[in-house]
């Protein structure tokens, strides 16, 4: 087994309890607040899929992101600026979001994940040990330790998505 199987698995299991977590969620449920301290399942979907959108494309491949390439930035109604993840927003700026339809998020969610997974194929051994500095990063890290945070930050972001499906809707939601 490659190494990058175990980030490729990782990303897929998690990727899929989003998927069924989502599914059948209207965007009023997905945009739903259980108050203004705690992120709805959209704002954390768009997050997570920023994410991967950033490292992916330009942190490991040095490419432009789909956020700007292919229109999400305007079909979600934000910034082309590359950095615009939501990391460091404030609770207010959550809840001034104006949630994008379910439409838009699972097709962004979607077109970051073929991208992914395009790459993730690609990779050999000899890849995940390389190194770089990738801003906002000062020091060399490796194509691993980088996608090790990627899959942190997937994982942790679907987890809630999952719990939050959870919370609104009861148990039994979940059927793998």
């Amino acid at each position: 087994m490659a190494a990058s199987d175990v980030i490729k698995t990782s990303l897929e299991r998690n990727w899929g309890m989003v998927d069924r977590a989502v599914d059948g969620l209207d965007d009023a449920m997905l945009g739903r607040l259980i108050d203004g301290q705690v992120n709805s399942i959209s704002w954390l979907l768009w997050h997570m899929t920023r994410v991967v959108d950033v490292f992916i494309q330009t942190r490991l491949q040095g490419k432009p992101q789909l956020w700007v390439q292919d229109g999400w930035c305007e079909k979600c109604g934000l910034s082309e600026d590359p950095e615009t993840t939501g990391q460091g927003w404030s609770a207010e700026q959550v809840a001034a979001w104006k949630v994008p339809s379910r439409v838009v998020l699972l097709g962004y969610f979607e077109a970051t994940k073929t991208e992914a997974r395009k790459y993730l194929d690609g990779l050999s051994d000899a890849d995940l040990n390389a190194t770089r500095i990738v801003p906002p990063a000062t020091e060399p890290r490796s194509v691993s330790e980088m996608l090790g945070i990627l899959v942190f930050d997937n994982v942790t972001h679907g987890g809630q998505i999952a719990f939050l499906r959870g919370y609104f809707e009861g148990r039994g939601w979940f059927i793998p």
